[in-house]
């Protein structure tokens, strides 16, 4: 059923947008009043969003919540949106971190009205992406994302705040405009097969172009998503967005804006280019097992605390981009699952991160040293984060990786196995930071009247936690909505590697009677 605006999901997209004009009419001064506003329709958004969720047939692979709305009919651009099991979550955790991201900024000040602005304009960029099903209303979100991101670091963060923003806009954009050709081009094509010019995603999935074009336009679109993700080597803007980014902007940067490089491959470049898929799925694995090395080794030399959790994303993104490319049930399903996990501890690293660096000033480790005598229960929720992100079994990262190993043995399980060293060296880099913040003697002068964490901020990290130990111990909820979505597009590939197995084998058979006349 296609449902007219204003439908379920164009009001998941607006109200974070209505939320941020609203913010306009209330006076910089009433500091307060802003932040309560900008909380209220985060708070709305999520319950929407949740709304949406108990709305959601589990058992359905298609999509679901359909709104398509001619928008430019001349060219055959549509407001088209849509949901299914590769997106749902995704926009769940856009909503769930919104109010609090907003909560761990209650002491920002300065210029509180456009940081607030920023943070809700962004939430409305990524949860657009998520839902686009027009290729022209997906390109225009995507680069939505961006100014209030680079606001929000060229403006909040660090010394470095302005290098940073500018590497991070030059780096999505220059991957961002060859996936504007390559969608241009899509269309074009589309319009000489079918006779009509449209950008509706889920027409184009119906166009069979030849292996040559396929590859190219998946270079395009891979590109663009690779340097989101961040997939190395594509890397080196992301530890300097995340360094000199606030403490919101690093949590929202982690958990979901590099999600938008994941989803996209799930999204566009794996189901519109199978073959090329297929070509490029080696080459794609070794990268991100690199990656997830890579990852692991840099984060183990780093001093400062929030440069370790930066590369250890790259690592956490290299799993995932594994399991997208294993290209079968269990290493996708896992793949998409770590999507969340990440977020959500990684997410919480930042807050966790953020807070200590307000009491003290500083990140670099060697500063620490026998924290928990005195903040015991910052001290413990450090603990769980830690072991929810080298992947304890009990928490949610235990899952997401167990299935991307589980699915990359049966494809590369070469890959696989080195892939497990990532695990190994996780534990190795993350524990030991652990040990040297937490543990030890309480030596620094500086440390000795640090005080625990008060009521807001355990209410900004009691969520996370609630959820770290939900999806460890029981997944079924989301992996069983997951799970249609996901059989749909392995069968989708599945389809054409026997078709390109047959087609080989054929051309083999036809050399060797020819060699033998």
């Amino acid at each position: 059923m296609v449902r007219l605006i204003p439908g379920d999901l164009s009001v998941l997209v607006a109200l974070p947008v209505i939320g941020a004009l609203a913010l306009l009419l209330i006076p910089r001064e009433k500091i307060r009043a802003l932040f309560w506003v900008a909380l209220l329709f985060s708070l709305v958004s999520f319950v929407w969003s949740v709304r949406i969720f108990w709305d959601f047939e589990a058992g359905r692979a298609e999509m679901q919540f359909l709104e398509r709305v001619p928008w430019i009919p001349a060219y055959g651009i549509d407001y088209s949106v849509g949901i299914d099991g590769l997106s749902l979550f995704l926009v769940l955790l856009t909503t769930f971190l919104g109010p609090i991201v907003i909560l761990a900024s209650w002491n920002i000040h300065q210029r509180a009205k456009e940081y607030l602005f920023f943070m809700l304009t962004l939430q409305t960029g990524m949860i657009g992406t998520f839902v686009a099903l027009d290729l022209f209303l997906f390109y225009v979100f995507w680069e939505l994302m961006l100014v209030p991101m680079y606001f929000l670091i060229g403006v909040w963060g660090g010394p470095r705040r302005i290098y940073a923003a500018l590497k991070f806009v030059l780096y999505t954009m220059s991957g961002s405009l060859l996936m504007l050709v390559a969608i241009i081009y899509l269309a074009t094509r589309n319009a000489q097969v079918t006779q009509t010019l449209t950008f509706d995603l889920l027409r184009m999935y119906n166009l069979h172009l030849p292996f040559g074009e396929q590859m190219w336009l998946f270079l395009a679109f891979a590109l663009s998503f690779a340097i989101k993700v961040p997939l190395f080597p594509f890397h080196t803007w992301l530890p300097d967005a995340h360094v000199e980014a606030p403490t919101a902007g690093s949590v929202i940067l982690a958990a979901v804006l590099l999600k938008m490089g994941t989803y996209g491959f799930l999204r566009f470049a794996m189901p519109l280019f199978p073959e090329a898929t297929l070509a490029a799925a080696p080459w794609i694995i070794t990268l991100a097992v690199i990656g997830i090395i890579y990852g692991a080794l840099v984060a183990m030399m780093q001093d400062d605390i929030k440069k370790l959790v930066a590369y250890s994303s790259v690592s956490h993104l290299g799993f995932v981009m594994l399991g997208l490319f294993a290209i079968n049930l269990q290493g996708m399903q896992g793949a998409l699952y770590q999507m969340l996990n990440h977020g959500l501890s990684t997410g919480a690293l930042f807050l966790i991160v953020g807070m200590i660096y307000e009491r003290r000033h500083t990140r670099m480790i060697g500063d620490f040293g026998g924290l928990w005598k005195r903040v015991p229960v910052f001290s413990a929720i450090f603990l769980v984060v830690t072991l929810s992100s080298i992947g304890l079994p009990g928490l949610n990262g235990f899952v997401g990786e167990f299935l991307i190993l589980l699915g990359a043995f049966r494809t590369a399980p070469l890959a696989a196995a080195c892939a497990a060293t990532g695990v190994i060296l996780g534990a190795i880099y993350m524990l030991w930071m652990f040990r040297r913040v937490i543990f030890g003697p309480l030596s620094r002068p500086e440390n000795q009247d640090l005080k625990d964490l008060e009521a807001r901020e355990i209410a900004v990290l009691a969520p996370i936690l609630a959820f770290i130990v939900f999806m460890g111990v029981y997944p079924q909820p989301f992996l069983t909505r997951m799970k249609p979505s996901v059989e749909l597009l392995v069968q989708k590939l599945d389809v054409n590697a026997q078709a390109v197995s047959s087609l080989s084998a054929t051309t083999r058979s036809e050399g060797m009677k020819g060699h033998g006349n």
